[in-house]
C-alpha cells in the first residue's frame, strides 16, 4: 500500500502518555551498561486520533492552535557538517521564526539531527552511540522554569539587558523528503488542561533539564501534516510568557498504520529558538 497526500484524513495510533503526576518523574538521558534507559515514571500507551492537517479548511496558526506550516525553502543540501548548520541554517530559521511571529530577535540555540532506529524504544529519541532516534512519548521540550533558565543564559551570553516578552519555539524539517515513517503529531494547545501537563527531569552526565510530561487527556486534539517536503517547516510553541498566547505545545512520534514496509527510515532536523519581542 503506498500512501498519497490526499489518501487518509485521519488515522487511529498510540501515542505514549504519562500514566501518573507523582513523584516527579525522572529519565537518564543516556542508557546503562546493559543498554536501558532508567526512569521513574510510569507510562502507557493510549489511542487517540491523528487527523492530517492538510484535510482542514482553514490552516493551524502559531498563535491559535500553537503550530504552523508554512513554506521555507533552504539552501542546505545536507546536514551532516555542524559548522554548516549553525553557520547557514541557523539563520535562515532565525530569519522564518522572526517573520512568523514578529519578534525583534531570534537566537537559535541548539540543534538536533534525527534518524529513527527501527526497533528501539526512544522516549526522547536518545541512545548510546548512535544519532537521535525519534522521540515517542508525549512532551513539551520546556516548562516555565527551564525557559527562563534559557533566557537568562542567553542574555548573559550576549549582554541583553531587559526582555519584555519572550517565547520559544520549534522548527522541524525532514532532511529526507518526503516523511512518511514515524511522523511528527502536535496537539492543539486549547485541547490541552494545564493539570495535564507534569514537569519531568531529563538527566544528561553533566546537566539536568526541566520538560513537560503529558497525562492523558481524550479532549486532546492531534494533527500531523502527510508526506512533508523538504521545503515544508513544521513550526511549534515551547513556551510564551505571554498569557495570551499558546504556551506548551504537545508532541511526540507515532507510528502510521498505513506506511509501506520497505519505507527507510525517517530523518530530520529541529531547531530551537530563542524569540524576543521589544
Amino acid at each position: 500500500m503506498h500512501l498519497t497526500p490526499a489518501s487518509i484524513d485521519s488515522v487511529s495510533a498510540t501515542l505514549e502518555y504519562l500514566h501518573r503526576a507523582v513523584p516527579k518523574p525522572v529519565t537518564h538521558m543516556l542508557a546503562g551498561a546493559d543498554g536501558l534507559l532508567r526512569e521513574t515514571g510510569c507510562y502507557a500507551p493510549m489511542a487517540v486520533t491523528i487527523r492530517d492537517g492538510r484535510a482542514r479548511a482553514d490552516a493551524a496558526t502559531l498563535d491559535r492552535e500553537g503550530y504552523q506550516l508554512c513554506n521555507a525553502p533552504s539552501a542546505m543540501r545536507s546536514f551532516e557538517a555542524r559548522e554548516e548548520i549553525q553557520g547557514v541554517y541557523y539563520r535562515e530559521m532565525e530569519e522564518l521564526a522572526r517573520s512568523v511571529c514578529g519578534a525583534s530577535r531570534a537566537i537559535v540555540f541548539d540543534h538536533l539531527v534525527r534518524r529513527r532506529t527501527s526497533g528501539v524504544n526512544s522516549p526522547f529519541g536518545a541512545r548510546d552511540g548512535h544519532r537521535p532516534s525519534t522521540a515517542t512519548r508525549v512532551h513539551c521540550d520546556f516548562t516555565a522554569t527551564s525557559a527562563r533558565r534559557r533566557l537568562v543564559l542567553e542574555m548573559e551570553t550576549r549582554g541583553i539587558e531587559r526582555v519584555r516578552r519572550f517565547a520559544i519555539v520549534n522548527l522541524w524539517r525532514t532532511t529526507r523528503m518526503p516523511i512518511l515513517d514515524a511522523p511528527l503529531a502536535v496537539c492543539d494547545t486549547r485541547t490541552v488542561d494545564p493539570a495535564d501537563l507534569v514537569a519531568a527531569d531529563i538527566v544528561y552526565p553533566n546537566r539536568t533539564g526541566e520538560v513537560f510530561e503529558v497525562l492523558y487527556n481524550p479532549a486532546h486534539a492531534w494533527t500531523y501534516f502527510h508526506g512533508m517536503q523538504f521545503d515544508e517547516v513544521l513550526l511549534f510553541k515551547q513556551y510564551d510568557s505571554a498569557i495570551d498566547m499558546p504556551c506548551h505545545t504537545p508532541h511526540a512520534a507515532f507510528t502510521h498504520p498505513a506506511t509501506p514496509t520497505d519505507t527507510p527510515p525517517r530523518e530530520s532536523i529541529e531547531i530551537r529558538c530563542l524569540l524576543i519581542f521589544d
